[in-house]
């Protein structure tokens, strides 16, 4: 029997790029017209058992002589006679100091009973060194030897009081006299718990490593694994009678015996002492009968691990051995009438399937499994813990298992099975490679709850150790407060994660090295938690009422209130006082803890971990309610243009293009006047077809403008004194392009910013595009403007609504969104992305949640986002968004395809470098490619990588502790330049009034009076800029240096942009129209440059004029850059 263990994360990695033939295979069936996601499942397993599958022979080298020189060593022992417990204790620890590996309680002086020692019964090799199930990627490898105690050394009430296990711990303690004698300068040795069970110590003997040789180098590079041995002893078969270790048993008996209570896990733990041996044989029963059976359990195994589970204690103790377990009685009689659930003629893939199938409808902590013939009443049993009951060897295998890992399996197997039949998602990355065990990623809240002696009343009588004891008692505490299905689950997730027993020294008592601690980790129901009245039984006449309502009132206990509801209904009624979901659950924590453990009086004792991302970007209770004030703002502009009589036109719609109306942007939008002037939420509008449209691009633009003022007009007449109306010029570079935009300011504060949608426009484009009379480079430039009205009328008020709808599905999805986009904004990358595509990459964690399901906080929104983003492979592989939920497969192969052939035409990503493909989309590019130009470029998306990588990599190392600040850190020390901005200076651009003179310098203060009565902007209201002053000065700095320099910078506010100079432009040979300034180094051999000409003649060579470009920038920014930082030129 052995232990599931944790993967070897950097190997595990490797696995992931190295499925080549996989890949191959792949590559041959999609060419050949599409490969179903379920046959490329299968492809991809079998090349996953094939990778991780050890050669024993070079990876286990020597283990087959080890165990025979350690059967001669235990075979050679001398018996010793019959002895008190104790007095054989001491008599051992003294001669040979090592101690004797007594479980708690240890037995007492006073004891009787003897203890011996005889030659062991039978050795067997049992567990994953046996049914070669061993993989890679396992943390730790271990081979287990089962010594058979003989039944001569047992009396028949020895299953009784602990009898049984004193009796096994000295034995133990002989062989580990013996196999330090013999083993002692070769190996290191310690005691340890059978999978964390502190009723079964064990021996553990690993090899000692020679270093630094050449033999141990050669062994090291054919991959030899540290490995170690266990020596586990254990009772013979039916050595106690089977009836009386049933589960409801009371075997521990600390006074009269019918005052005992029950001790399920004491009597499953003495059951499955005498069962190694008959569940090797069923094990190998299995294996002949289905020869997919070994592959199933090895996806198993790594299906178990990759999400922290494993059969220690700590682990959930539900894992490898349970799983091949519980195949194996599927397969052999896995119904109450004895027949088979599964058929042997399976492959391992279907096998792997059927069982998640079974775990995800089968809760083993709410109702009993009965596997294989019989009728074992467990009805009662199941209040003990989770029960998988095996009627022929009448054991409970799931007795490691507690019900808060019951649940967590039973939840992780529903979301793989959803995934599985998801026919459009990858189901084998998150199935087998994706590390989903981390608390952070999986939890919305996680608490630590110190643990110390002073908690012994909450422990039961079980022998299970005082922590589990506390950690169950703990459980059905926050079950009671956070899972109650009558008052509304708040939580549909609660773990405990216990800590793992080390091992220890032969010669020392097993203790932790430090104090124990529990983590608690809380799912959130996204809808439920953040309630803030908890609404209990009715208060009324009849007896069961008034029981209910006792109940109610003796758990919650002072904080139990009558109240009056709807229809004259009194119930009995909890308030918090807590606004946010984070702070409800922590309340309610705090307050069950303090009135049912009586812990969490001091601070210390109880650590919470989760809310640091909120501090961030604060979440204010109100942010949610402003941005629906906003959209009940843009319907009553979207009423006022509809009620406009005079219009030549009918409006056919008004559709918001902004993420401050889908609930998506960084800052809640500003409803109320503001010193700094308006800040304008855009939107787009569409008239009726009509054949009075000029058809002349150039013509259209000005017809724009004329319908814009029209519109201004109209407007402020149908409000006057509420509605202020300005038509602005857009910054456009030819009259085909949109020239001119309204901005409406309402006297409340909210201001939109309209365009017009004419669907003659986009014909004539499109006609341009195909005239192949025309030159390439103005087809080229109208290619660009298609694309670009294409994005602004088309895809963005379509992208609107999805985002939108799916705020209203996924309550935790916009202020994810404002998280990521305050990482972009921090890390200066925002300038290179559009708010779009930000937008999509949260939508698709919540879409396409895997192996998860969708987040429900925005901590672990954020924290898998950046898991997305660190392991998107977007050279090769685009990101496919159902916004709409039912894309075809056609549809995403199509979209594969034309990746493909962008990377054909365009191998260095010139031009398109991130392919992001919606269900409104399937260019892939509205979104990553804006004017024709990539967005961002391959050197930022890179380095978006890179960040993500280095986040997801913090993550992994700090664990529950980590300080959310420190994935907001920015790194300028990567930057060539640094150019500070003049916040006061931009501060007063932003206030632009009417009497401005532009010519005069806009909003500057230079020659006003410093009186308010004299100034005649006072009592005026600002105007909303066109553009941010940072953006416009960005924007004219990446047009005339985007060659030399890439710029970086954030959101509008940051104070600091960022460059690098661009290490392509290196010295070269002069010529005319170089694309930036240069200055001559000297002189240079064509032949240096790669050019045709006779050997001798030279040329001037130049390089970039670093220093020049620099001082231009600084005339450029004028009083808007304050000073300019080069580190390096």
């Amino acid at each position: 029997m052995s232990t599931a263990m944790e993967p070897n994360h950097a190997k595990r990695r490797k696995t992931q790029h190295s499925r080549e033939g996989a890949r191959k295979a792949l590559g041959a069936v999609a060419s050949s017209g599409g490969l179903s996601k379920s046959r490329a499942f299968i492809l991809e397993a079998d090349e996953l058992l094939e990778e991780i599958s050890l050669d024993y022979g070079a990876a286990l080298e020597g283990v087959d002589d080890l165990l025979r020189r350690i059967k001669g060593s235990i075979e050679a022992i001398e018996p010793r006679e019959s002895l008190p417990v104790t007095v054989a204790a001491s008599k051992l620890e003294k001669k040979h100091r090592i101690r004797v590996p007594f479980p708690e309680p240890r037995p007492a002086e006073s004891s009787n009973y003897k203890v011996a020692f005889a030659q062991p019964a039978q050795f067997n090799v049992v567990g994953s060194y046996v049914s070669k199930t061993m993989v890679k990627t396992q943390k730790d490898h271990s081979v287990d030897m089962v010594v058979v105690m003989p039944a001569e050394l047992f009396q028949e009430k020895d299953y009784l009081d602990m009898r049984y296990f004193y009796k096994r711990a000295y034995y133990l303690a002989i062989i580990a006299v013996a196999l330090q004698k013999d083993f002692g300068s070769d190996a290191d040795l310690s005691y340890e718990y059978l999978n964390g069970n502190a009723l079964c110590p064990i021996f553990s003997l690993r090899p000692k490593l020679l270093k630094d040789t050449e033999a141990a180098k050669e062994k090291e590079a054919a991959g030899l694994l540290n490995y170690r041995i266990r020596i586990i002893p254990c009772s013979p078969d039916a050595v106690f009678p089977k009836t009386k270790l049933r589960l409801g048993a009371a075997l521990l008996r600390k006074g009269k015996e019918e005052d005992a209570e029950p001790s399920p896990f004491y009597n499953s733990t003495l059951a499955a002492e005498g069962c190694f041996l008959p569940y090797l044989r069923l094990l190998r029963q299995a294996e002949k009968k289905c020869a997919a059976f070994k592959s199933a359990c090895i996806l198993g195994r790594v299906w178990l691990q990759q999400r922290g589970f494993g059969g220690d204690l700590s682990e959930g103790g539900f894992g490898n051995f349970e799983w091949a377990v519980l195949l194996a009685l599927l397969l052999q009689g896995g119904d109450s009438s004895g027949h088979a659930t599964l058929s042997g003629s399976l492959s391992s893939t279907q096998l792997f399937k059927a069982m998640i199938q079974f775990l995800s409808v089968t809760n083993f902590a709410e109702k009993p499994c009965v596997l294989g013939a019989g009728s074992a009443d467990l009805d009662s049993a199941i209040e003990l813990g989770p029960v998988i009951y095996d009627s022929s060897r009448q054991l409970n295998i799931a007795f490691k298992m507690n019900p808060g890992s019951a649940a967590q399996i039973h939840q992780h197997a529903k979301w793989t099975r959803t995934l599985l039949n998801d026919t459009t998602a990858d189901q084998f990355t998150p199935s087998f490679i994706l590390k989903s065990d981390l608390a952070l990623q999986n939890f919305d809240l996680v608490a630590r709850l110190n643990f110390n002696d002073e908690f012994n009343g909450a422990v039961n009588s079980d022998c299970r150790g005082k922590i589990w004891g506390f950690s169950d008692k703990v459980y059905k505490v926050l079950r009671a407060a956070l899972a109650d299905k009558e008052l509304g689950e708040r939580a549909r997730l609660i773990h405990i994660q216990n800590p793992r027993y080390p091992q220890w020294s032969l010669t020392e008592n097993p203790s932790f090295h430090n104090s124990p601690v529990l983590e608690i980790g809380i799912l959130f129901d996204s809808v439920n938690m953040a309630r803030t009245v908890d609404r209990g039984p009715a208060a009324g006449p009849t007896a069961e009422e008034k029981e209910e309502c006792d109940r109610f009132r003796a758990f919650w206990d002072e904080k139990a209130e009558l109240r009056r509801f709807e229809r004259d209904t009194i119930r009995e009624t909890v308030i918090w006082n807590s606004v946010s979901a984070f702070d409800l659950c922590e309340e309610i924590m705090r307050y069950v803890f303090r009135l049912h453990l009586r812990v969490g009086h001091v601070d210390d004792e109880v650590t919470f971990f989760g809310d640091s991302f909120s501090s961030l970007l604060p979440f204010k209770p109100t942010d949610t309610s402003i941005y629906y004030e906003a959209k009940k703002a843009f319907s009553v502009f979207e009423r006022d243009i509809r009620d406009l009589e005079d219009l030549p036109l009918h409006v056919r719609n008004v559709s918001p293009i902004c993420p401050e109306l889908r609930h998506a942007s960084a800052k809640p939008p500003s409803l109320t006047p503001s010193k700094s002037g308006p800040r304008p939420m855009e939107a787009v509008i569409s008239f009726e077809a009509s054949g009075k449209w000029p058809e002349s691009l150039v013509a259209i633009q000005r017809t724009k403008v004329a319908f814009l003022l029209m519109i201004a007009s109209l407007l402020e007449k149908s409000k006057p004194g509420k509605i202020k109306a300005y038509v602005g010029l857009d910054d456009a570079k030819s009259e085909a392009e949109n020239l001119s935009f309204l901005d409406v300011v309402y006297d409340s504060g909210a201001a939109f910013r309209l365009r017009i949608h004419s669907d003659l426009e986009e014909i004539l484009l499109e006609r341009q595009v195909k005239d192949k009379s025309l030159e390439q480079h103005v087809r080229t430039r109208t290619t660009a403007l298609l694309a670009t009205f294409r994005r602004q009328y088309t895809h963005l008020p379509l992208h609107g609504q999805s985002i939108s709808t799916s705020a209203t599905r996924f309550p935790a999805l916009s202020p994810t969104i404002r998280l990521l986009k305050h990482w972009f904004n921090v890390h200066k990358l925002a300038y290179h992305f559009s708010e779009e595509f930000i937008e999509l990459v949260v939508l698709n964690v919540f879409r396409s949640p895997y192996p998860w399901d969708a987040p429900s906080s925005a901590s672990t929104g954020l924290l898998r986002a950046l898991l997305f983003l660190a392991r998107w492979d977007w050279r090769s592989e685009p990101l496919i968004v159902d916004t709409g939920g039912d894309m075809p497969m056609a549809d995403r192969h199509a979209i594969g395809t034309r990746l493909e052939a962008w990377r054909k035409i365009d191998p260095n990503m010139n031009h398109t470098v991130l392919f992001v493909a919606t269900t409104h989309d399937a260019s892939g590019i509205a979104y990553t490619t804006i004017d024709g130009h990539a967005k961002p470029s391959k050197v930022v998306a890179a380095r978006m990588t890179a960040l993500a990588k280095s986040a997801c990599r913090l993550v992994k190392e700090e664990g529950v502790e980590l300080d959310p600040r420190r994935l907001f850190v920015p790194s300028l020390k990567d930057y060539d330049v640094l150019i500070k901005l003049n916040s006061k200076l931009t501060k007063s651009i932003l206030k632009t009034y009417t009497t401005d003179d532009p010519v005069d310098g806009g909003g500057d203060s230079t020659g006003r009076s410093k009186f308010k009565n004299l100034d005649e902007r006072t009592g005026q209201d600002a105007l909303p800029l066109a553009q941010h002053p940072t953006e416009t000065l960005l924007k004219q700095l990446n047009e005339v240096y985007a060659g030399p320099l890439v710029f970086f910078h954030g959101a509008a506010e940051d104070a600091t942009i960022g460059a690098i100079w661009n290490p392509l432009m290196q010295k070269r040979g002069f010529r005319v129209n170089l694309p930036t300034s240069y200055r001559p180094v000297g002189k240079a051999n064509d032949e240096d440059e790669g050019e045709e000409e006779e050997e001798d003649e030279e040329k001037d060579v130049v390089e970039v004029n670093r220093e020049a470009i620099v001082a231009e920038i600084a005339r450029i920014g004028a009083d808007l850059i304050e000073s300019i930082d080069v580190k390096r030129l």
